[in-house]
């Protein structure tokens, strides 16, 4: 219960909510437990008229009796209707306080845990795969649920009746009573022995459910790869292996709990039986009478749906603790870059000195002491070949992640005293793996604004040469491109990706490689649309083409993750360095 003690805080929100609701739970099982008292009345009252019938026998007023009798019956009857429907109506109270309250945290979990992801770091989403954070996120906090509503609003009510039925029980015949509960403490040592279990397999299956999610989410993800290489056949497979693994840790949680439940059966079986015998001894010495009995039996057989609610509420609780356990595993994750306090506008001078990052998850050093200066409205080019650390650059510029050593300065404030939010809010950047929401191209190019401004859209599309492909789509910029932007060429995703970061109009602009699905004259194009927007913004490029860097004001050869050389396009090539091979490869390869 450690776990879901982190739920206590939704508890005290909508007390106002279960507190009603508790009492309706009281209200339900009152009106609950007294029909075996009328039954008891009734059933003595059968007894008394039938010997009363039987000593006037052959008088007229046996006939009286007969109809006493019969009227009687049905008062009773009809009494133990009416408790019957006020006990309904409570009923219905009681699901609809509870059952709804639980939906209600269920909403703000889902949200709290969203928001959490929204807050941590760029590392987090590399060391935890996609399906694992989504089941999180949706199969645990159902069963999280399980326990808010049904568990919780089931456990109040056993506890409630089997209070009142103990009770009851008591007040009538305490002999009796002790005899007839002799089997509950045999109840509680299994119980306390199955939770164990429980508990350890109900992680298993969650831990399991989450490997199978994140497969099935990878896979479709990468479909077309799999089928370009016809690789159904393995992935079906694969999945049949990990649907089976699933398959077989659910199979042992239903196990033990098919042990379970004929065992709870079984000791209140024994109850009923032991009823019956104690009582008969009982009535035989005059302590009781034989509608106490039929009464017993009614309260043994009421104390058959708490024990058998008791193993299922146990089972509920035990697979949301350990759901509860995985949740809180991730809030309980920080991000690793402190957040700053400044809300800093801009003007683009940009300062690195001395910065090093080596990849925690791998420890390779992807940059390397690297030390530059951009000065305000000026272009830095940074080119080099894979792995240089180009890419691991410009996330260190966005604090994707935070430097090992050394510091990265925006208008002389270190980056670390500046708010996340809104440095990237005053960033352009158009990352190398370009990602398209499955939405409308419009909202996809609008995605950095707070409102869509229709005439920015357009201007940002043709801007990163992308309008006129829009407006061949039948439906224009209300085209929905489907997930990951499936329906679009590569060259059209990343000139949206552009238009995207143009239409922030923001102080810096950073592009990653943005450039490399598209041909050449594109490229110019492009080019020449940014030569006029980038006026008095600071940009940077990551490139792998010559061709698109060759006219910024200061380029960066990159080579693992440090600066091998550097200066304008002509000092480069004059140096017949790295960057003059490069230069010189790429033109062989273009002829």
């Amino acid at each position: 219960m450690k776990e879901l003690a982190y739920l206590n805080k939704y508890f005290y929100k909508y007390r106002w909510t279960i507190i009603p609701g508790i009492l309706f739970v009281i209200a339900s099982n009152y009106f609950g437990i007294l029909p075996a008292r009328v039954i008891r009345e009734a059933f003595d009252l059968v007894k008394e008229n039938i010997d009363l019938y039987r000593l006037y026998d052959g008088f007229e007023r046996q006939d009286l009796v007969y109809q006493v009798f019969g009227s009687s019956l049905l008062f009773f009857g009809f009494v133990v209707l009416a408790l019957s429907l006020a006990r309904g109506i409570f009923l219905f109270f009681m699901r609809q306080t509870i059952i709804l309250t639980s939906r209600h945290i269920e909403y703000d979990l889902k949200n709290e845990i969203y928001q959490h992801y929204q807050a941590l770091d760029f590392s987090f989403f590399r060391k935890n795969n996609t399906g694992d954070m989504m089941n999180r996120a949706t199969e645990d906090v159902n069963q999280v649920r399980n326990y808010l509503g049904p568990a919780i609003m089931y456990a109040i009510n056993t506890a409630v009746l089997s209070i009142m039925v103990i009770y009851a029980m008591y007040d009538v015949n305490s002999t009796l009573a002790t005899y007839a509960l002799l089997p509950i403490p045999i109840l509680s040592v299994i119980i306390l022995f199955v939770n164990k279990i429980i508990n350890l397999r109900s992680e298993r299956i969650q831990r399991q459910l989450s490997i199978l999610s994140s497969f099935v989410q990878e896979t479709f993800s990468g479909i077309r790869v799999v089928k370009s290489y016809n690789q159904e056949k393995q992935k079906m497979d694969l999945f049949a292996n990990e649907s089976n693994t699933y398959n077989k840790v659910s199979l042992d949680l239903v196990r033990v709990q098919a042990i379970f439940f004929p065992i709870i059966i079984f000791l209140v079986g024994l109850s009923t039986i032991i009823t019956v015998y104690v009582g008969g001894i009982e009535v035989n010495n005059g302590t009781i009478t034989a509608g106490n009995i039929a009464e017993f039996i009614i309260y043994v057989n009421q104390l058959t749906f708490p024990a058998m609610s008791l193993a299922w509420v146990t089972s509920l609780i035990q697979r949301a603790s350990a759901s509860q356990k995985r949740i809180n595993e991730f809030l309980k994750t920080t991000s690793e870059i402190p957040e700053g306090h400044l809300d800093l506008e801009i003007q683009g001078d940009i300062r690195v000195e001395n910065l090093s990052f080596t990849y925690p998850e791998t420890g390779i050093l992807a940059v390397n002491n690297l030390s530059f200066t951009i000065p305000h409205g000026k272009t830095l080019a940074v080119i080099g070949r894979t792995g240089s650390g180009k890419s691991t650059l410009a996330n260190l510029l966005l604090r994707m992640y935070e430097a090992d050593k050394g510091s990265i300065y925006y208008d002389n404030t270190p980056i670390e005293h500046i708010n996340t939010a809104n440095l990237r809010h005053q960033i352009g950047f158009v990352p190398q793996q370009m990602f398209l929401f499955s939405d409308t191209i419009a909202n996809n190019i609008a995605f950095g604004l707070d409102v869509l401004e229709t005439e920015r859209v357009e201007q940002a599309a043709k801007d990163a040469a992308v309008y006129n492909n829009i407006i061949d789509f039948e439906e224009g910029f209300q085209t929905s491109i489907g997930e990951r932007g499936i329906t679009l060429s590569g060259g059209q995703k990343q000139r949206i990706s552009i238009a995207r970061a143009l239409v922030k109009d923001p102080s810096i602009l950073i592009f990653d490689d943005c450039l490399s699905a598209v041909d050449t004259k594109t490229e110019e194009e492009i080019l020449h649309n940014l030569g006029r927007i980038m006026k008095g913004k600071t940009t940077i490029f990551i490139a792998h083409r010559i061709s698109t860097i060759k006219n910024a004001d200061h380029i960066l050869v990159m080579d693992q993750g440090q600066v091998i050389e550097q200066g304008t396009h002509e000092q480069l090539i004059n140096q017949k360095g790295e960057y003059f091979e490069l230069h010189e490869q790429q033109l062989l390869e273009s002829q």
